[in-house]
């Protein structure tokens, strides 16, 4: 994909009557090559690691005007074509199950960028974010899409909308999210898709507050709306049959001259977690097909995502930028997360024998970016490693829950790594 977008580069560059037409050490495809690949050290470090140390190694500075000639938008488009090109996909019951979540990214402390900085007090030192939005395959443990915002400015519900919308994804899809997406906008948006929903919802405010429910113990019932922005006698008259959508709540669906109504029908469940607490979540898939149960395990398995973020950011590396420019850094978080998927996919046909193991076990993630980051790097003239024995000699316990464990947090996040290694 590299060397096709590097044999015409104009779409993906500045200028694209200059950019690149020159022959110089680092062309289109060795920075493009050399951003995927980077990890924590310097610029310079990571130049010389890539061009094995040679003398003639490029500059720092001349890697930085190489890459400004990149538009973020390219390297956002490798990250799409590659992803979509990968086709060994796992589904759970014929689903593909996606987990859209958030987080934020710290970058260069820039007091005058309003839209990103951060200040507790006056005389406290301030900080800079942007938010990642992103969705990620929970089977296959890959990022199939990602909206950067800047922090001040971030809209997780608008992110997800987008996402969903622009997504190429055929077929059953089951979308899962926590309490922050909790919307009947997002609702609509991903009924309209053709797919299905697990949603966490907040038990005190919200959607459930205006829903004639019981208050305590589980239950699992089937709630059917009408939503309208109009407020005629008919809709004050049956509250139990119409919603109210105020012009302060978004909802593309709606309007006042063609769309007058927009009906919506959905499963409100209340689940017991096993600390004794309670968590809603509403659903729009069947009652038959997936009971409460599978309702629960569906949205623990959710903690992927989380999960996944730790090591985006700590093992992959997107806590180490080597730019100061919002553009550059965009570039940086597109380039990490398509390293990200490159180790996930090759790790993935690693096979691990479990004979005679007393745990089960996986590959250990953080030496399997190290063997990919150098596979990428491997030059013409050098062999390649052996990448899936190297992958496959460091391996790590699944270690089981224990009986009365409470910490929800390790339930499910052992519920999740023992789903994906049920489905590999």
């Amino acid at each position: 994909l590299i060397r096709e977008m590097s044999a015409s580069p104009a779409p993906y560059v500045k200028n694209p009557e200059t950019d690149f037409t020159r022959k110089k050490k680092l062309p289109f495809e060795t920075v493009m090559q050399l951003l995927i690949s980077m990890g924590g050290n310097s610029i310079y470090k990571e130049l010389l690691e890539s061009q094995g140390y040679d003398v003639n190694t490029a500059t720092s500075s001349a890697f930085v005007q190489q890459r400004n000639k990149i538009l973020p938008s390219a390297v956002e488009f490798l990250f799409r074509e590659f992803t979509q090109s990968y086709q060994d996909l796992k589904d759970y019951r014929g689903y593909r199950l996606l987990a859209i979540d958030g987080s934020d990214l710290h970058i260069a402390t820039n007091a005058e960028d309003t839209d990103t900085y951060f200040q507790s007090g006056p005389n406290t030192k301030g900080y800079n974010l942007l938010h990642l939005n992103a969705a990620y395959d929970l089977c296959n443990r890959l990022y199939v899409d990602a909206i950067v915002q800047p922090r001040r400015l971030g809209n997780e519900g608008k992110a997800l909308a987008d996402m969903v919308d622009r997504s190429s994804i055929k077929g059953k899809t089951i979308v899962t999210a926590d309490r922050g997406y909790e919307s009947y906008n997002n609702f609509a948006h991903i009924e309209r898709k053709g797919w299905n929903y697990v949603i966490r919802v907040r038990d005190s405010s919200g959607i459930v507050t205006s829903l004639h429910l019981p208050t305590d113990g589980e239950f699992d019932l089937p709630i059917h709306l009408t939503l309208t922005k109009k407020q005629t006698k008919e809709v004050k008259a049956h509250p139990e049959i119409y919603r109210f959508v105020p012009a302060t709540s978004t909802f593309d669906f709606l309007d006042l001259h063609e769309n007058f109504f927009y009906p919506i029908s959905f499963r409100v469940l209340r689940l017991a977690l096993p600390n004794g607490e309670y968590e809603t979540v509403i659903t729009n898939l069947s009652a038959v097909d997936f009971p409460p149960d599978e309702i629960k395990s569906i949205y623990n398995m959710r903690w992927g995502i989380e999960t996944s973020f730790r090591a985006l950011k700590y093992t992959v590396g997107l806590t180490n930028f080597h730019a100061k420019k919002q553009e550059s850094i965009v570039q940086e978080i597109f380039a990490r997360m398509i390293m990200y998927n490159f180790a996930e996919m090759i790790t993935s046909h690693v096979v691990i024998s479990q004979i005679d193991k007393r745990h089960p076990y996986q590959v250990n993630f953080t030496v399997a970016v190290h063997v990919c980051r150098h596979l990428l790097r491997s030059r013409d003239d050098e062999p390649p490693p052996d990448v899936e024995a190297l992958i496959r000699k460091n391996i790590l316990p699944i270690r089981p829950v224990r009986p009365g464990q409470k910490n929800t947090r390790k339930i499910r996040y052992k519920s999740a790594v023992s789903f994906v290694y049920r489905v590999a």
